[in-house]
């Protein structure tokens, strides 16, 4: 059990113990439309016909069985994986892994890809006149804690330019990749930073049209968790599908 600030108390789950039959299913815009106009490339790889939802079967409900032994000592502080420092402003990213039931999911792998401060990737295609940094390679990768917590050290990223119309950037995001415990629970997102200029033109971005679930993929800037004389903290809560309902034979 896991107490809130607010003096909720939360069950955490035991990856093994706790193992759901099912899993809900996302109702229809939860995430973006897989072919939306204003985001050219999705005319090109989205289907063309209907998804088929099939059986959860076990395969679905239980998850990869992940441990420590494949981290690296350094792979959630992108920030000391080279030689020298990166350059660019020092950030601390942490946050919670709950589903959709409030319940903080432990021992989850949740991974990180980025550009570096000047808006390039460290990637054969990312070409844009910016330059690189040989001090930062923009991934990391950690397990959440017995409360569901991660935390990354890392650059903050730039905004870049990325051709899909004329004068076309993309806010500065960090992207997340997360398994959850199961394979039926694998969620990749965005995450943004508070007040961005470029939200309002950026086709991803209000591709998710929800108001509120957009700003759900917004971080929020936390002095408490700012480290002093040494990085500012962002705090990025996720949630992840829950359980599916226990199904009961009705009475006759």
């Amino acid at each position: 059990m896991t107490e809130t600030d607010s003096g909720e108390v939360r069950t955490i789950y035991t990856p093994i113990a706790d193992t759901a039959t099912s899993y809900v299913r996302e109702p229809e815009g939860a995430h973006p439309p897989m072919d939306y106009e204003g985001y050219k490339s999705t005319a090109l790889r989205h289907p063309k016909q209907p998804l088929v939802y099939l059986p959860q079967t076990v395969t679905e409900i239980t998850g990869p069985q992940l441990g420590p032994v494949l981290m690296g000592e350094n792979d959630h502080d992108l920030t000391v994986q080279h030689e020298g420092e990166p350059i660019g402003e020092r950030i601390v990213v942490s946050g919670q892994v709950f589903d959709t039931e409030g319940k903080p999911l432990r021992g989850t792998l949740v991974e990180i890809w980025q550009a570096n401060a000047a808006g390039r990737y460290k990637h054969r295609w990312d070409r844009w006149p910016a330059p690189l940094d040989p001090n930062f390679s923009g991934a990391g990768r950690c397990i959440t804690d017995d409360e569901g917590r991660y935390t990354f050290t890392t650059i903050k990223p730039g905004p870049y330019p990325w051709g899909n119309h004329y004068n076309a950037w993309r806010p500065a995001h960090i992207h997340f990749s997360l398994l959850g415990r199961a394979f039926t629970q694998r969620l990749v997102t965005q995450m943004y930073f508070p007040g961005d200029p470029f939200f309002a033109y950026d086709p991803i971005f209000n591709s998710v049209r929800d108001p509120k679930a957009r700003e759900r993929m917004v971080s929020s800037f936390s002095i408490h968790g700012t480290v002093p004389n040494w990085a500012a903290a962002y705090e990025f809560d996720i949630y992840l599908r829950g359980p599916g309902t226990t199904p009961f034979e009705e009475a006759h």
